[in-house]
């Protein structure tokens, strides 16, 4: 014989949920929740999540599996069984694929995005041949930037948050204030293809965010003087497009390249001899004056 037993649900706060309900001994926990969702929906009337799970308590005791094995040391089923309920799932994550916001204002499609350092700020670089800085406190426009006559491919900040360069498929570059939107020096512009990549030299050896590497379409990687707005040094060892461009912390410089190879180089042998070029000309110039 079914032996059946009257219970009352309660939440952990005392607040009784609906009436006394007679429900069969062996009533399992998964039976529990849904019989207590439909309460809930009914009785509060609100949606009630079916994935929520819920614990349920007799006496202090968890129903594990089912009522029967949490009262089997009851012997009085006369009086009405309070069953305690607790939602374990109170506030529901949402979906990571769900969009929270949208950050509009390019007029065509966007290319290349790039935190700045201390990640306040986010600048873009879009088809529409412009570069925008974008607070990201307010999601609102900081700066645009004209200045490119094609899509702007490529951006990098400078370690100090200071610079933004970018790069278009005419393969200039340019380099711009971040506090204003104009631009610094003279456009950049001895590639023969687009460029592909960008990297400012770390900051631990070049505190005043001087240098700049690119690599692009045209096999080569290039080294910028971004204060004297003028190519040091070309790196061409490569023999198909350089994909990508990196600084490493100790000084080196690192390609990658659709010719399968990643190639190794020692950029401050070469800023060494720039640097003792231009000592030769400008004392040079002082001999002849």
């Amino acid at each position: 014989m079914n032996r059946r037993i009257l219970c009352q649900f309660k939440d952990d706060s005392g607040e009784l949920l609906g009436t006394p309900i007679d429900l069969p001994i062996d009533i399992d926990k998964h039976g529990l929740e849904k019989l207590c969702q439909a309460l809930i929906s009914s009785e509060k009337d609100q949606e009630v999540e079916e994935d929520v799970p819920y614990l349920f308590f007799v006496n202090e005791n968890e129903i594990s599996s089912n009522l029967e094995e949490a009262l089997k040391n009851r012997n009085d089923f006369e009086k009405t069984t309070e069953i305690v309920y607790q939602p374990q799932a109170i506030f529901k994550v949402r979906s990571v694929t769900r969009c929270s916001s949208t950050i509009e204002g390019h007029t065509e499609a966007v290319i290349s995005v790039a935190f700045s350092p201390d990640g306040k700020q986010l600048a873009s670089g879009s088809g529409d041949t412009t570069v925008r800085f974008w607070d990201l406190t307010t999601e609102t426009p900081l700066h645009q930037c004209s200045g490119h006559k094609n899509w702007v491919l490529c951006v990098a900040w400078s370690p100090d948050g200071q610079k933004l360069a970018s790069a278009d498929k005419n393969s200039n570059i340019m380099i711009w204030d971040s506090e204003t939107g104009k631009q610094i020096g003279k456009t950049l512009c001895q590639h023969r293809q687009w460029v592909t990549y960008l990297c400012w030299k770390p900051l631990h050896l070049d505190e005043d965010c001087r240098f700049l590497a690119s690599s692009s379409k045209d096999s080569t990687i290039k080294i910028w003087d971004t204060i004297m707005s003028s190519c040091i040094r070309s790196l061409s060892s490569h023999t198909q497009s350089v994909t990508c461009v990196k600084w490493g912390g100790k000084g080196l410089l690192y390609s990658s390249s659709q010719d399968r190879t990643i190639k190794v180089w020692r950029p401050d042998d070469v800023l060494v001899n720039f640097f003792i070029f231009c000592y030769l000309i400008l004392k040079d110039q002082k001999l002849r004056e």
